[in-house]
C-alpha cells in the first residue's frame, strides 16, 4: 500500500450521504456548511453520494426497461454512476454561486483520482494509482483553497471503463482521499446524530454514542448494523479520525460520533494474548440459564484474573481467562461448589489464543478450513474455536504457539489474503 501523506488537521474530507442531499434545501445546507468551514481556514475535499434513493431508482427503472435483457455489467456501472455524478455537479454549481472556487471531477476526465480493477459492481481500488492521481490532481487544488467535489462510489479502470465500488463505496472514496491527502479528519454527514446504541427501528430508546473504535464498529457491522460498510472500513487510515454527524445541525463542527483507530483490511493471524491462558469448563444442568450463578462465576473470575472470552451450550459454560497464579480457578470452584445446579468444573492450562482478524471475515468462504487444516496436518490439536466481531480465536497448546501462528499465516497467504474478495 502506498505511503500516506503527512497529516494536516486543517485538511478535511467531507462525505455527504444521499439523505443529506435529498432535495434543494439540503444541497444548499451542505454548501453553507462547507462555506462556514472554509471561512475558518479549513481546506476541504467533498465526496457525495447520489441524491436520496437515486441509485435504487435507476436500477429499478433499468430492470423494467430492459425486461430481462442483460446489458452487461460495464453498462450497468456506467448507468449507476449518474446519480453521484449529478449530485457532484449540482453541489459544485451551488458552491460556485456562493463565490467558492469549486471543481467537479468526472470519471471520464483525465484527472479522475479513483482507479480500480475491472470487477464491475464491486471494484477494488488500485491504491498506488489512486495515491499518484490524488497527489497530482486533487491536492494542488486544495493548496490554493479551492474545493474538489468528487462523486463517491465510482471508479475507472486503467483502460477507461466506469466501475462502481459497491455498497459503502462513497465512504471508501472518502477514506482513500483522506489517506493520500493527509487529511486530519473525515466527516460523514448523514440524517442521524451518529452511531447509535442500538438500531432505532428496533429499540425506540436508542441514543447516539460520543465515540467508538473501528474494531467495535466492525463488530456491530457483523451483527447487522450497516451504517459504515465493512469493505469501507478496510480503507480507513489508522491515524485519521472519522466523525459522523447529522446534516440538520448545519455545521461541520456539530458533535456527532467519533470513530478512532483502524481494523485490518486483510486477514492476519497473531497471538491474541501474550501469556498462557486457562480454558475453564463449568458443567451442570441449566448453568447457562441461571443468571445469578453466571454473575457469581464471572465476578469471581474477573476479581483475580482477566476474562478473554465466554461460550456456552445448554448445560455448560466455558471461560477463557488469564489467571497466572491459578487463583481465579480456585475462586470459581468456591462458587460452583456451593451451587446445586453446577456439578463440576475442569480446567485446561497453558493454552495459546491465536486470533485471525479482518473486516468481512465471515464473508470469506472456507476460512475455518484454512485455519484448521494446516494445524491438523502438523498434528497440532485445536482445543476450541470461537468467533466474535470479525475475528476467529483458535486455542492450541502454548508450547506450539509459534509454529501454529506461522502455519496459519502461510495458509492465509498461500490462498489469497484479501477479505471478501
Amino acid at each position: 500500500m502506498s505511503e500516506s501523506k503527512v497529516k494536516d488537521d486543517a485538511w478535511l474530507v467531507v462525505k455527504y450521504g444521499g439523505s443529506s442531499l435529498a432535495d434543494g434545501a439540503r444541497v444548499s445546507n451542505a454548501a453553507n456548511m462547507i462555506l462556514e468551514a472554509l471561512r475558518k481556514g479549513k481546506r476541504i475535499a467533498v465526496v457525495v453520494s447520489a441524491m436520496g434513493r437515486t441509485t435504487d431508482d435507476l436500477m429499478r427503472i433499468a430492470r423494467e426497461a430492459l425486461n430481462g435483457v442483460d446489458p452487461g455489467v460495464s453498462d450497468i456501472d456506467d448507468l449507476l454512476s449518474m446519480g453521484e455524478r449529478t449530485s457532484a455537479r449540482l453541489l459544485a454549481t451551488v458552491l460556485r454561486s456562493m463565490g467558492v472556487e469549486a471543481r467537479y471531477y468526472d470519471p471520464e476526465g483525465e484527472d479522475w483520482p479513483i482507479i480500480t480493477d475491472d470487477r464491475f459492481g464491486d471494484a477494488e481500488p488500485i491504491l498506488s494509482e489512486c495515491a499518484r492521481r490524488i497527489r497530482d490532481h486533487v491536492a494542488p487544488l486544495m493548496v490554493r483553497g479551492a474545493v474538489p467535489v468528487i462523486p463517491g462510489f465510482i471508479g475507472r479502470t486503467l483502460d477507461g471503463r466506469i466501475t462502481t465500488i459497491g455498497r459503502g463505496g462513497s465512504d471508501t472514496t472518502a477514506f482513500i482521499l483522506a489517506r493520500y491527502l493527509g487529511a486530519g479528519e473525515v466527516i460523514l454527514v448523514t440524517d442521524v446524530d451518529g452511531i447509535m446504541t442500538a438500531d432505532p427501528k428496533l429499540v425506540g430508546e436508542a441514543k447516539p454514542i460520543p465515540e467508538i473504535s473501528a474494531r467495535e464498529l466492525a463488530g456491530l457491522a457483523d451483527s447487522g448494523t450497516k451504517f459504515i460498510h465493512k469493505k469501507a472500513l478496510r480503507y480507513k487510515p489508522k491515524d485519521v479520525n472519522v466523525r459522523v454527524l447529522n446534516y440538520r445541525r448545519g455545521s461541520l463542527e456539530a458533535g456527532g460520533t467519533l470513530i478512532r483507530g483502524e481494523f485490518p483490511g486483510e486477514l492476519e493471524a497473531k497471538l491474541g494474548f501474550q501469556d498462557p491462558i486457562d480454558m475453564v469448563t463449568v458443567v451442570g444442568r441449566g448453568v447457562p440459564s441461571n443468571p445469578q450463578l453466571i454473575y457469581r462465576i464471572l465476578r469471581a473470575a474477573s476479581k483475580s484474573g482477566r476474562i478473554l472470552g465466554v461460550s456456552s451450550d445448554e448445560n455448560s459454560l466455558i471461560l477463557y481467562l488469564s489467571s497466572p497464579n491459578g487463583k481465579a480457578l480456585r475462586d470459581i470452584h468456591r462458587v460452583i461448589s456451593g451451587a446445586g445446579g453446577a456439578a463440576a468444573m475442569a480446567a485446561r492450562r497453558s493454552i495459546a489464543l491465536i486470533r485471525v482478524e479482518g473486516v468481512g471475515l465471515e464473508d470469506t468462504p472456507g476460512i475455518i478450513g484454512r485455519i484448521s487444516n494446516p494445524l491438523r496436518e502438523r498434528g497440532i490439536n485445536i482445543f476450541g474455536m470461537f468467533t466474535v466481531a470479525s475475528s476467529i480465536s483458535t486455542l492450541v497448546d502454548w508450547g506450539r504457539r509459534d509454529e501454529a501462528v506461522q502455519l496459519i499465516r502461510d495458509s492465509l497467504n498461500h490462498e489469497g489474503n484479501s477479505v471478501g474478495g
